[in-house]
C-alpha cells in the first residue's frame, strides 16, 4: 500500500498548495466568492461537474448499481438532467444578474423583502450538504488507513476548510479542476473498464444476474419521480450550484459550459451503475451496497491504480464539501448576519475587509460542519430534511420570480412559509424519509404563491424595470473583469 499512500498524500498536499496559491488571487469580494466572474468554458465545465458529483454520486451511485443494476444510475442521472435544465433555460439570466446569493436574486425580483427567510432555509440546506460530505471522509480514510472515524472527519474536513478559507472560490476552482481530472481518470478511464473485465464482460454479467438488473426502470417509477423532484429541481435553486453559475465569464459560458458538465454527469451516472453491477457479480453477498465501491477498489485494482481511484473518491467528496462550505458561509454572512446587524456603514465595504469577513465565516462554518459531522449519526434523515425544505419552500418563489411577472413579495414570503411548514408537518406525520411531504409541500407552496400574488398589489413597476435591466445585463454593478481562464 506504500505506493497508494504516496499517491493520496501527494494529492492532499497539492490541495493545500492550491489553497495557498488561490489566496494570492483573492483580493476582493468578487474574486473571493465568485472567482472574479471570469471563468472560461473549460474551467467552468470542470468545476461545475466537480461540485455536483460528490461522494453520494460516486460511492452512492456505485452502491445503487450494486443494489438495482443499471437503473441505479437514475439518482445521478437526474442530477445531470437538473444541471442541463439549469444551463439551457436559466443560467444565462442568472449569470447576468451579477449577485452573490439566491436570496439577493429574490430581493431584486420582489423588492427587498424575501432575503432573510429564504437565507435561513438555504443556509440549513448548504450546512447539511457540507456535513454529509464531510462524514464521507470516515469511509474513505477507513479504507485507506484503517483510521478512527472522528480522526478521519477532522483530517479530511480540516484540509477542505484550510484551502477554502485561504483562497475562497479561486482555491476551490483550482482544486476542483484537479479533482475533475482525477475523477475522470480514476472512475471513467480506470475503474469502469477494469470492473467490467474482472466481472467477465457484459455477457457474463447478464448470465449471472437477474434480468431486472438490466431493466432501465427497474428501480421503480415512484423512486425515479422522487429523484426528479428532489435532485433535478434541487439543481435549479441550490446556492452551491448558483454560486458556480456566478463564476462564469459570460452568459454563453454559463449556458454552454453547464451543458457540457450536465452531459458529463449523465455519463458518470451510467458508469457508476455499471461498476456497481459488475461488483454484484464479483461480490454477491456484501453486507452493505455502499461497500461495493471500496471493496472492488481494494481487492481488484493493481497498486498505484488503487491509490488513484481512491484519490478520485476523495476528490468527489472534497469538491462537494468545499462547494457546500463556501455556499453556506456566503449565505450566513451576506444573507443572514449582514441583514441582522443592519445596514453597512459608509467605509465598511472595502474589498479587503469583505474578504476578511467572508474568510472568517468560512472558517467558522467549517469548524461547525466538522463538529456536527462528528456528532451526527443519521445523515440521510438530516439531508432529506434539508432537501425537502429547499424544494418545498424555495422552488416556487424562485422559479415564479424568473417566469411569472405577476408574482409578488407577499406571495413569495407566503409560499416559503407555507411550503416549509407543510413539509415539516407532513414529515412529522408520514416520516422523514417518506415521499409525500415534498409532494404536498410543493403543491401547497404553489397554490399559496399564486393565490396571494393575485390577491395583493402587483410588484412596483420600478422594481420590475430594474429587474428586467439586470436580467438583460444592462445594469452590472461590478467592473468588467479581464479575459481570463
Amino acid at each position: 500500500m506504500a505506493v497508494d499512500y504516496t499517491v493520496i498524500v501527494v494529492y492532499l498536499a497539492g490541495m493545500l498548495a492550491m489553497g495557498w496559491w488561490g489566496m494570492r488571487r483573492a483580493k476582493s469580494k468578487s474574486e473571493f466568492l465568485v472567482a472574479g466572474r471570469r471563468l472560461g468554458p473549460w474551467m467552468y465545465s470542470g468545476t461545475m461537474a466537480a461540485i455536483v458529483l460528490g461522494g453520494a454520486s460516486t460511492i452512492g451511485g456505485v452502491g445503487l448499481g450494486y443494489q438495482y443494476g443499471l437503473s441505479g444510475a437514475w439518482m445521478v442521472f437526474t442530477i445531470g438532467l437538473g444541471l442541463l435544465a439549469l444551463s439551457v433555460f436559466f443560467s444565462a439570466r442568472i449569470a447576468r444578474l451579477k449577485v452573490y446569493t439566491v436570496s439577493e436574486m429574490l430581493d431584486l425580483r420582489y423588492g427587498g423583502r424575501a432575503g432573510v427567510i429564504s437565507g435561513v432555509v438555504m443556509w440549513a440546506y448548504t450546512l447539511m450538504l457540507a456535513v454529509t460530505s464531510t462524514i464521507a471522509y470516515a469511509t474513505i480514510f477507513d479504507v485507506l488507513f484503517d483510521m478512527n472515524r472522528t480522526l478521519a472527519i477532522v483530517l479530511g474536513g480540516s484540509i477542505v476548510v484550510a484551502y477554502s478559507t485561504l483562497g475562497g472560490m479561486w482555491s476551490i476552482t483550482l482544486t476542483d479542476m484537479v479533482q475533475f481530472v482525477v475523477k475522470t481518470i480514476g472512475v471513467l478511464l480506470l475503474l469502469l473498464p477494469i470492473a467490467v473485465v474482472k466481472a467477465g464482460g457484459f455477457g457474463e454479467m447478464k448470465a449471472k444476474l437477474p434480468t431486472e438488473y438490466f431493466d432501465p426502470l427497474g428501480i421503480g417509477g415512484e423512486t425515479i419521480f422522487t429523484y426528479v423532484l428532489i435532485y433535478t429541481f434541487g439543481m435549479l435553486i441550490g446556492q452551491d450550484i448558483w454560486q458556480r453559475v456566478f463564476t462564469a465569464r459570460s452568459d454563453k459560458v454559463a449556458r454552454y459550459g453547464g451543458t457540457v458538465a450536465g452531459t458529463y454527469c449523465l455519463l458518470y451516472a451510467i458508469a457508476g451503475a455499471v461498476i456497481g453491477t459488475a461488483a454484484k457479480v464479483m461480490y454477491p453477498k456484501l453486507p452493505s451496497a455502499d461497500a461495493a465501491f471500496a471493496t472492488i477498489v481494494k481487492d481488484e485494482l493493481p497498486i498505484g491504480v488503487r491509490g488513484l481511484v481512491l484519490a478520485a473518491a476523495l476528490a468527489a467528496v472534497m469538491s462537494t464539501s468545499s462547494g457546500a462550505l463556501i455556499a453556506c458561509a456566503t449565505v450566513a454572512n451576506n444573507d443572514i448576519w449582514s441583514r441582522l446587524r443592519g445596514a453597512v456603514k459608509p467605509g465598511d465595504g472595502e474589498p479587503h475587509d469583505e474578504v476578511r469577513g467572508n474568510r472568517a465565516f468560512i472558517l467558522i462554518m467549517g469548524v461547525a460542519v466538522i463538529v456536527i459531522a462528528i456528532a451526527l449519526n443519521d445523515v440521510v434523515q438530516a439531508l432529506t430534511v434539508a432537501y425537502n425544505l429547499l424544494v418545498g419552500g424555495l422552488l416556487v418563489p424562485i422559479l415564479g420570480g424568473l417566469l411569472w411577472r405577476r408574482g409578488t413579495a407577499p406571495g413569495a414570503l407566503a409560499a416559503v412559509a407555507a411550503g416549509g411548514l407543510s413539509v415539516i408537518g407532513l414529515m412529522w406525520g408520514y416520516g422523514i424519509l417518506a415521499t409525500e411531504p415534498v409532494y404536498y409541500g410543493l403543491l401547497t407552496s404553489l397554490a399559496v404563491y399564486v393565490a396571494v400574488s393575485l390577491a395583493t398589489k402587483p410588484t412596483d413597476a420600478a422594481v420590475l424595470a430594474a429587474w428586467r435591466e439586470r436580467l438583460a445585463g444592462r445594469d452590472a454593478t461590478e467592473p468588467q473583469a479581464p479575459v481570463a481562464v
